[in-house]
């Protein structure tokens, strides 16, 4: 199949390998330069360097032979009017979005997109289910084997409580996704973050250095 993906960060790359792997077409629109220096390297030429959301943009990517069109871009809006010009403009047949907020998973099928993937309400769904009693819980190891999708929780007796996400030296390769605090929304952590206990974060990094992100984000081993 032809699939076209809109967003070349992490989750965009990651799926672009493993579709690439299973044999498939695969094409990478991100309209950030540094993004589109990272995928060459780190895959090739598979991408175009643009905006997902115009219509000539994803003309130039051949949307109108593509079988799939996946939109995983930074924000809900972007994916949403990526795949509705996918799928309105260029008729193609199946479009996904992924969405962070989970209110809008509704909004975006009654408008039209094919399946729509929260991926905030899947993590949720996971630590529920699994209700961890220690500090680190591995969530899902990617398909290129190397890096994984983990959960820290923050216990009552870490040091880093009080600091400040900017006070944190994450490992090289880390990237913390998503902040999970008590009854509020899911939160995207900033420097300014102030780490509290109970908090649940999510975090993208290297299978190898898992037990380094736990003590750098709980200061306990």
């Amino acid at each position: 199949m032809y699939i076209v993906i809109v967003g070349g960060g992490q989750l965009g790359r990651h799926l672009a390998k493993a579709l690439i792997a299973e044999g498939h077409e695969i094409l990478i629109v991100e309209k950030d330069k540094d993004h589109c220096r990272t995928i060459a390297n780190s895959i090739g030429s598979v991408f175009v360097n643009g905006d997902g959301c115009e219509t000539a943009v994803l003309a130039n990517a051949g949307v109108n032979r593509a079988d799939m069109f996946i939109s995983v871009a930074a924000y809900d809006e972007d994916n949403l009017i990526a795949c509705q010009v996918a799928k309105y403009r260029f008729n193609v047949p199946h479009t996904i979005c992924r969405v962070r907020n989970p209110k809008n998973e509704e909004i975006f099928k009654k408008l039209g997109i094919d399946t729509v993937v929260c991926s905030t309400k899947i993590i949720l769904q996971y630590i529920e289910e699994q209700v961890p009693s220690n500090s680190l819980s591995h969530l899902t190891t990617f398909k290129d084997s190397v890096s994984e999708l983990v959960s820290i929780r923050i216990l009552e007796d870490s040091p880093t409580i009080g600091h400040t996400i900017r006070d944190i030296k994450m490992p090289e390769g880390s990237e913390l996704m998503l902040l999970i605090r008590g009854c509020e929304r899911p939160i995207k952590p900033q420097e300014n973050t102030e780490i509290a206990s109970g908090d649940q974060f999510i975090v993208v990094g290297l299978v190898e250095n898992a037990d380094k992100v736990r003590f750098a984000l709980t200061g306990l081993f």
